[in-house]
């Protein structure tokens, strides 16, 4: 059931001007989120209560008429499957989407319509070392954070390998420079799922500057770019 869902929310992102944002399926204790922006998508499925992380995918979307066209960067249930490329359709009605997949229909919620200061597709590009602010230039293996205007989620990928290295997320707010993050799932250490991580955060330009103390309590200083 899960691997077709999967494969089927692709169609989803034809319409995606209209749908960036977060949203969201359920299934029992298992929760499905999709987050689109900045012609990027992160899909993950998760169990809160079981603090149980299933799998994650993501990659790029443009959408061309009422199709998307795409290629995958990160898929952590087939890592064969980065670096393919897929074109999917769907029909959609205001906030709710439902696709249908060789028969069978799914129906999709929005949770946030992907507005706001911190809302789009980050990468990391530089980090302080013992004082000093090094960058971090575009490479294979990178490090990104995609954000709606309430979720988000950073991944940790190899686009050339397929290789991925963790992943985590959940919903956050940005008010007076403050950016706080409520974990939802985290892939290395199910311990942090119900943490919630303050940092003090800043956007200029391109660049969103974030300092403040990592889940394990070691102090972070770091500068993410559009």
């Amino acid at each position: 059931m899960k691997n077709l869902l999967f494969l089927s929310l692709f169609a989803i992102l034809p319409f995606q001007k209209n749908l960036n944002g977060a949203w969201e399926l359920k299934e029992g204790s298992v929760t499905h989120t999709l987050v689109i922006a900045d012609d990027y998508f992160s899909l993950t499925s998760f169990d809160i209560s079981g603090k149980i992380f299933l799998q994650t995918q993501g990659g790029t979307c443009i959408r061309k008429g009422e199709q998307i066209e795409g290629k995958i960067e990160f898929n952590t249930k087939d890592k064969t499957k980065v670096g393919s490329v897929y074109a999917w359709t769907l029909q959609s009605t205001g906030n709710n989407m439902t696709i249908n997949r060789d028969g069978k229909k799914e129906t999709w919620t929005r949770t946030d319509d992907g507005t706001g200061p911190l809302a789009g597709n980050w990468r990391i590009t530089g980090r302080d070392q013992n004082g000093t602010m090094m960058e971090i230039k575009p490479a294979a293996r990178k490090t990104i954070k995609l954000l709606s205007g309430k979720r988000f989620q950073w991944a940790a990928i190899n686009m050339e390998t397929g290789e991925f290295f963790g992943t985590g997320g959940g919903r956050y707010s940005f008010e007076n420079g403050k950016y706080t993050e409520y974990i939802e799932f985290f892939s290395r250490d199910s311990s942090r799922v119900g943490m919630n991580l303050s940092f003090d955060g800043r956007v200029e330009g391109r660049n969103w500057y974030h300092s403040g103390k990592s889940s394990k309590g070691d102090p972070i200083s770091e500068v993410w770019s559009r």
